[in-house]
């Protein structure tokens, strides 16, 4: 689960201001159209850490991973009778890991079937553009399964654009109802005392989220979004083969409580310096019932080289405070009710710096490939107070 939650945290960083550059080349005119393959993208990234606060093992051990993530997305468009535009997007995304910290779920075992394991998560979304009324619906699903989850999840949004194209606002709503296999720790599985949840057993988790975006260009240089989501989950949010050891020097199966809330807000800002300079700007302050409070901070100074390719420098702050009910290992007492050594729920903070480069296409085509219209690579290491690092270099290649 943390490879999950820090690849992607990873990935969001690196890519959180590319955007998706959709090119209506169709026609002015009222004149329907077939469906046409409008852009189809490629990105695969690795990803490697390092750190000795392993949940699995109490708090301490290796965090060693890989991860070897490949992503491909197909958007077709076609114009209606009307000039409405309609959108489909379908995306494939496999996951490859292994993880030496899974491995000692059951340390008695060479390799344990959670040592290493594949993550398929398909998707598809559609929307529908309105240009006279310049509003846009959405919808879609997605899958994911790996070894011990399967998850289904939908979306639905909104967005309305004012008729100057300087302001939009937007709503989403998404929802996943996860299933996950119960695997406990080797030691644990005939321990009639861990009533949470037994080993083999499956238990629900569900997530409910909704975002809101207000965006608003200011001038023809400086343009700024606010974002707001309201986040809520239920169900099994342990993660049972993390093992946690008490002050007598006992092990349990860790446990949370079974819902959690969550509300992030942030604010976003671009402002062009001049022809060549950009300098992206993204802040969020976060707060859950669970007493963890955060900031991100991220500045991004992006430099023109040609009039066809850029180098940009991503850099992201971050700093947490600690859980109510982590604690590291032996210092939990008997009587608590809940209780989590995962060092994700702790107080750190983490710093990840960057470098990239993006090159569209110059009409000759990217490496001299017509279709290839644009090439992205970067790359990004993080490092956070706990001792964990990573590094993870992503490519990106998009075909018109």
């Amino acid at each position: 689960m943390k490879k999950r939650l820090i690849t992607a945290a990873c990935l969001a960083f690196l890519f959180s201001h590319q955007g998706k550059a959709q090119n209506d080349s169709v026609t002015s005119g009222y004149k329907k159209q077939k469906l046409k393959i409008e852009e189809v993208n490629f990105i695969s990234s690795y990803y490697t850490q390092n750190g000795n606060n392993s949940a699995v093992t109490g708090g301490e051990g290796t965090e060693k991973l890989t991860d070897i993530a490949t992503n491909f997305e197909v958007i077709l468009s076609k114009r209606d009778l009307r000039n409405n535009l309609h959108s489909l997007d379908f995306n494939l995304g496999i996951d490859s890991y292994t993880s030496a910290s899974s491995d000692k779920i059951d340390p008695n075992t060479v390799t344990s079937a959670s040592y290493q394991d594949i993550r398929i998560y398909p998707s598809a979304n559609y929307s529908y553009t309105n240009e006279e009324t310049k509003t846009v619906l959405n919808g879609g699903l997605s899958f994911s399964a790996e070894y011990d989850y399967f998850s289904i999840g939908a979306n639905v949004g909104f967005a309305k654009t004012s008729k100057d194209n300087n302001r939009e606002f937007s709503v989403k709503g998404m929802a996943f109802f996860d299933t996950w296999k119960v695997i406990l720790p080797i030691e644990l599985r005939n321990n009639p005392s861990d009533n949470d949840a037994r080993h083999n057993d499956s238990k629900p988790r569900n997530s409910y989220n909704l975002g809101l975006a207000l965006s608003q260009v200011i001038n023809k240089n400086f343009q700024i979004a606010l974002l707001a989501d309201i986040g809520y989950q239920e169900g099994l949010l342990a993660t049972k083969f993390n093992r946690v050891y008490f002050e007598d020097l006992s092990v349990r199966s860790e446990k949370l409580p079974n819902t959690r809330f969550k509300i992030p807000i942030g604010i976003r800002g671009n402002y062009f310096l001049n022809d060549k300079i950009v300098i992206r700007t993204f802040y969020r302050y976060y707060y859950d019932n669970w007493n963890i409070n955060s900031h991100t901070f991220s500045f991004e100074p992006s430099y023109k080289l040609t009039e066809f390719s850029s180098f940009s420098i991503p850099y992201r702050f971050y700093q947490q405070s600690q859980a109510k009910y982590f604690d590291a290992k032996n210092q939990h007492e008997l009587t608590n009710e809940y209780y989590t050594s995962d060092y994700d729920l702790s107080k750190f903070s983490s710093n990840m710096i960057g470098l990239g480069y993006h090159v569209v296409d110059s009409n000759k085509g990217i490496f001299n490939i017509k279709r290839i219209h644009s090439f992205d690579i970067r790359y990004g290491y993080y490092t956070r107070t706990d001792g964990l690092d990573s590094h993870i270099i992503t490519l990106a290649l998009q075909f018109k």
